[in-house]
Parts: C-alpha cells; structure tokens; sequence
C-alpha cells in the first residue's frame, strides 16, 4: 500500500477504499463540494470539511515525497548518497526533517567553516573530531601553517579546524531533531517591553509562556508587537541540558582532543544550532497561530455566510454617518433598488433631525418598508434614537408594525467603490450604494458578502497577521461550501456568486451572465451546455447547484442532480406519483409510503445508493429549500436600551458578533458588544469558544458587570 494512502487512513481513520476513491475523484478535477454532495456512497458520507483537509493533507504528503526524491537525487549527484540516507528520508514525516538531513549536502555559501576547509585544515579537523590524535594537538597543528593560504599560526589552524567542526555538528540531522524536541518541550517563549510606553502590548512587557502551552492568539499578538518594534521576543531553554546531550554525543574520551570538540561544541550550539532552531520554532508557532486564526475565521466567516435571510420583506437600508449624513436606500422584496436619500438624522440641529424623522417616516409609509437595517459602523448609537421615532410614527400614521436590525457594516465601502457595485449600480453614487449593501445584507447575506473579499468582512482574528495566500485560499474553500450548500438561482445570481458554485470559474460565470442578458432567463438546466467554454465536465460538477425555478422540469429547482432524474421517476411512479406533484407540492403521505417499503429495498428497485436516495428524499419534499431557513432569524427590534440601564444580573438576548480564542462578543443592542469570557460560555468546561457558539446564534445573556468609561460589558452565558 501506498505510504501517503496509509498515512491518511491513519490520520482521518478512515478505510482504504474511501482514501483510494477520495484521491482518484481529487485527481479526476471533481471539486469538493461536488464531492461531498453527490458522491456519498464513495466517500462514505465524508463532508465538506472533512474532504478539505484530506485534499491539503494529500497535497502537503506529495510535496514531501516529492522533496524527498529531489533530495535523494541531489544528494546522489554528489556521489554522497548511502542506504543509511535514505532510511532517515524514508522515516521523515515532515518538510523540515528531510531538509536537516539535506543540510550537510545542501550547497553553502561561503562560511568560516568554508573558508576553513579552503585553507586546508579538513585534516586537523579531522584528526581532532576522531579523537585517535593522541600526541601534542598544538605540534600538530604547526604543520598546517600556511601564509599563502592565510594560515599565520597554530592558533589560527586550531580555530580553522574548531569552525569547521562547529559546522559539522550543527549539520548532524539527529542532534537538530533532538533538541528541537527539546525546546518545544521545555523551552519558554519571553517578551520584554522595549519601551514603558502604554500600548495594547503592555501584558507582554514581562512576559513567558511555556512553547509548548501558548496559545494560537497569543503568538500572533506578540508577533505583532514585535513587528512594531514595541516588543523583544526570544526563546530560551536550559542550554546546559543541550550542552550535555552534545558532548555525550561528540567527546571521545581524549584530552589531547576533547578540549577543542568542547569548544566547538559550545560555539555551535551559541552561533549556529540555537539561532537556526530559534527561528525554526517561531516560524512552526507562527505557523500554529496561523493556523488557530484562520480556523477561527473560517467557522465565523460560515456562521456570518449562513445565517438566515430575511425573505419577502421590503428593506430599508441605514448607513449611519455625522458630517455628510446618513445614506438611505429603500429596496423591494427581490432586492430591486426603488429610491434613496440623505438624511442628516444625527445634527446637531433639532430642526434637521426633525426634519429628517419625518423624510423617514413618509418613505417607510410610501414603499410598505417592513424591516430597517441599519450598519453598525460610526453614528450607529446616535441613529438609533431617531429610528425609533420612525417607527413610532410610522405606527401611529398607518397602523403598521417596523423593526430594525443592526447588521455589520464590515466591507460596506470596499464593496461600494469596486467595479462589481459600479457595474451594478453605474448611476448611483458611492454611498447609496453602500446603503444598498447593508439592506441586502438582512434579504440575503450570502449573496451580498460574496461580493466582498472574505478578509474585509471583519469576523477574524489577527486576519492581518496571517500569511495572505493561506487565508485567501482557506476562506475561498469556506465561501465555496457555502454557495453551493445553499444553491443558486440561474436567472438571478451575479457572476461573483456563480463563480464560487462547483466547476465554475470567474470566466465561465461572466459567459454565464452574458447568454442570459443576449437569451433571456435560463429555460431549464440542459441549457447551461449552450454557454461558451463551459463543457461536459463542468456541467457535470455545477448543474445540481444551479436552480431554474421557470423550468418545466420541477427536478431544475432542486439539489438533486440530473444523473440521478431517472432514478427519482422510477422512485415517483413507485410511490404513485408524478413530476408535477412536487411541482405543487402534493407528495402526500410521502413518508408512509416509503417506510412500508423500506429504504433499503426502494434504493435496490431504484438502482441507486441509500443516502443518494435518501437526498432525493429530502429534496422532492420540500423543492426550492433553503437550509438557511432552519437556522434562527435575526432579532427584530423596536425600541433601544442604554448601556446606563444595564444592571447586574439583568437577562437578556443577543447576537453572537464576533468568535475568538478567549471568548464571544454578543450584541445586546446597546451599540457596544458584551464579552462572554470563556470561562462564562457554559457550567461545562470549554476548551474553544467555538465549541459552545458561532457567529449568528441567538443566544441568552445575564449582565455581569458594565463599565462605561472604559465602554466594556461582562457577560455570561452560565446558569445562576
């Protein structure tokens, strides 16, 4: 069997035939979420996350044997290579073992160990490290004066032969892998202020942590204030311990010898060893803390992308402002644009807000407006008054009932000045588009987000302290699982929708918009092979995620896929009904029919697999679903509450803002967000935040303390 197919069926427990049936679909150019949805019966039920992290794990073990085979052909050429070399590459499992074992053979520049062996004192190295030298060492070393190579004295020989030793020791793989073990174990990370200026580093001024303990956030954080030159960061360790290991390994017992080897092994260990481990663990702790932060921001990104719509509902969308006012954008159920204005709702003039109360209150009234959104960003707090006199007003003119909704702003503008919003909105002005945003962001938040890059969306954690190409590619997984979880419509999506669906990309997506805009709406889903450059294969790994409610077939307004349309009218005419049926949604007693059956035995009489059928199942039942809808809706709110009003103990709901390693941030609606400190999410204990809550949850809090100079509200999620 196949090393790299073993190691993943030990890493991810699973079998040998899910692995080979995972790797040979990856190869075959199937993507993930296709995978994931279509292909259950190969892979076992593996979902999307799971399939994630199988396609990076089987990425990184090629590139490892594929390094490996670099190395041991590197090493060949030079005529070097012996079967105890390739045993060690056999046995690494990491990129940095293999590069330790390389370094002795690794090509140098010119070093004093180099310069050394220029000068001809290889042999008095030699004759030392050996330990068999047992005359004057220093006699000895009078034979390799040499004034044209640079050799004045003995005691220049001497150091010649020690660096070149230093050297020797320092490339001895085993020794780096032992104490780089060693400080991972017992090592401490420490911080020092270099400065007594306050900045937001000052806990890091006299700081030290165990390696082996810190936290993915701390590393980050102190990474940071080093990179501002506010702090100095090092690693130390019990280097007596390190000096001991080395001796054992490298004295022979000589005195004549011993003496230098000490030396040389004390000058290694100072000038090359523990700088280059030095940097090898921060670069694995940063590696750590990377990793800790895009997982973080991978779960807040997918809670923030699923989080229920608010369908049917015209929309108001707020974006607060104090200098140039507030920009307002009224949009219909379907998210058409209807009307916008500006409103200086925040002046300090009693006359402008007055007047701005009742511009409001007639444009909610004219265009039926159900629900306000308002961004949370700058005069947030302060529109919020004015807000509920709106709906005040608005109740009492027509009888009607409005609710607002503080949504983040996060990404507003970086969206409202891209060519996507000025392609959409060519004629509208920057921030009337951005408005536009923060309303659409209530009807359909996925549609509206995917227009942004993930990164600006603001649910990190240090996201600008992590390796861009890593996040990007992390978050564009995230943003992919998400889109074709949920589906798309055909004939309205935007090509920055269509290009995260499965099999899709940025080009095909435009050609997509393009045939719709020169052939009007998609008829049904055959008609995808129509558009230019998007071929069988591609067709094959996007059509179940595309949806074309105008189609007469009712199949092209549901998750199941076309290769499966067969397999679900032989299921209907069992169960005794007809396409139309699900068009009308007329599956009675659906379920009573198919326990009589048995699952089992319908899949047998169908000619396809259990969970393949049990997804058809579920589709037909309920056709055009949205798995959103399951998920709690935001909380609609009439009135406001001051953070003077909080008080100790008080109860109350609130929307998880933000997720990071030492808590959830909630808002309570008091414009600042609670911290629910991880030791106050559950009785239980936590061991990450993200185990007990996600971005979105509705969740109910109790007021543990409120400080309102320093605006920081203490919450708890546990019970009394």
């Amino acid at each position: 069997m196949d090393i790299i197919i073993k190691k993943i069926i030990k890493e991810f427990s699973l079998t040998e035939n899910q692995v080979n049936n995972v790797i040979e679909m990856l190869d075959e150019g199937n993507t993930v979420p296709f995978i994931a949805r279509y292909r259950k019966e190969r892979t076992g039920g593996l979902d999307d996350i799971v399939l994630r992290n199988f396609s990076e794990r089987l990425t990184y073990l090629r590139n490892l044997q594929s390094r490996k085979e670099d190395v041991v052909r590197l090493i060949e050429e030079q005529g070097k290579l012996t079967e105890e070399i390739k045993i060690a590459l056999d046995k690494s499992e990491t990129l940095t073992e293999v590069e330790d074992i390389y370094r002795p053979y690794k090509p140098k520049k010119r070093t004093r160990a180099t310069i050394a062996v220029e000068k001809g004192l290889t042999p008095l190295s030699e004759a030392i490290f050996s330990g068999e030298y047992k005359g004057d060492i220093e006699e000895y070393a009078k034979g390799f004066i040499d004034d044209e190579k640079g050799v004045k004295d003995e005691n220049e020989a001497l150091q010649g032969a020690m660096d070149i030793m230093s050297e020797k020791i320092s490339d001895e793989a085993d020794y780096r892998k032992y104490i780089r073990a060693l400080v991972f174990r017992e090592g401490f990370l420490e911080s020092k202020g270099a400065s007594d200026e306050t900045t937001p580093y000052e806990m890091y001024y006299e700081y030290k942590e165990e390696v082996k303990k810190i936290p993915a956030h701390r590393i980050l954080a102190i990474n940071r204030g080093e990179k501002e030159k506010v702090l100095s960061v090092k690693i130390t360790c019990d280097n007596d311990k390190i000096i001991q290991y080395l001796k054992a390994k490298t004295l022979k017992g000589n005195n004549n010898t011993d003496v230098y080897i000490e030396k040389s092994v004390e000058d290694s260990l100072k000038r090359l060893i523990y700088p280059s481990i030095e940097r090898e663990i921060r670069a694995e702790l940063t590696d750590k803390g990377e990793a800790g932060a895009i997982d973080i921001f991978k779960a807040n990104l997918k809670a923030l992308l699923m989080i229920s719509p608010i369908k049917g509902k015209t929309i108001m969308g707020f974006d607060p402002g104090f200098r140039t006012g507030c920009k307002i954008a009224v949009l219909d159920e379907t998210g058409k644009f209807l009307d916008n204005v500006t409103v200086h709702a925040t002046a300090s003039s009693e006359s402008k807000v007055k007047e701005s109360i009742k511009v409001l209150t007639d444009m909610a009234i004219k265009y039926g407006v159900d629900v306000i959104s308002l961004g949370n960003g700058t005069a947030s707090r302060e529109s919020e008054e004015i807000l509920v006199e709106v709906i005040k007003n608005v109740k009492e003119k027509s009888g009607k009932d409005i609710y607002y909704v503080v949504v983040s702003e996060a990404g507003a503008s970086v969206y409202s000045a891209s060519e996507l919003a000025t392609k959409e909105y060519p004629d509208l002005d920057v921030t009337v588009r951005g408005a536009i945003s923060i309303g659409r962001r209530l009807q359909d938040p996925l549609a509206e987000l995917v227009k942004i890059d993930p990164k600006s969306i603001g649910v990190g954690q240090y996201q600008h302290d992590v390796t861009p190409k890593k996040l990007d590619e992390s978050l564009k997984g995230v943003v992919e699982d998400c889109v074709n979880n949920v589906g798309v419509d055909l004939n309205v999506a935007t090509p920055s929708l269509l290009s995260y669906i499965s099999g899709i990309n940025s080009t095909i997506a435009k050609n997509i918009v393009d045939y719709r805009e020169e052939n009007g709406k998609f008829k049904n889903r055959k008609e995808l092979l129509k558009v230019k450059r998007l071929g069988a294969k591609a067709f094959e790994q996007c059509a179940g995620f595309l949806r074309v409610m105008e189609s007469k077939e009712p199949l092209d307004n549901t998750s199941v896929h076309p290769e499966s349309y067969n397999a679900c009218k032989k299921l209907l005419d069992i169960l005794g009904y007809t396409k139309e049926d699900i068009a009308d949604n007329n599956l009675k007693d659906i379920d009573g029919k198919i326990n009589s059956i048995g699952v089992e035995e319908l899949a047998k009489e169908v000619e396809i697999g259990i969970p393949t059928l049990n997804d058809i199942i579920k589709e037909i039942k309920k056709p055009g679903r949205d798995p959103r809808e399951d998920l709690p809706k935001p909380i609609l709110k009439s009135g406001i509450v001051e953070m003077s009003d909080l008080k100790p103990g008080m109860m109350l709901n609130g929307t998880v803002r933000n997720v990071s390693d030492f808590g959830a941030f909630v808002d309570i609606g008091v414009h600042q967000d609670g911290l629910v400190h991880i030791s106050q999410l559950s009785d239980k204990f936590v061991k990450h935040p993200l185990d007990v809550v996600k971005v979105g949850d509705i969740v109910e809090v109790r007021v543990m303390e409120v400080d309102e100079k320093r605006k920081r509200i203490s919450l708890s999620m546990k019970k009394e």
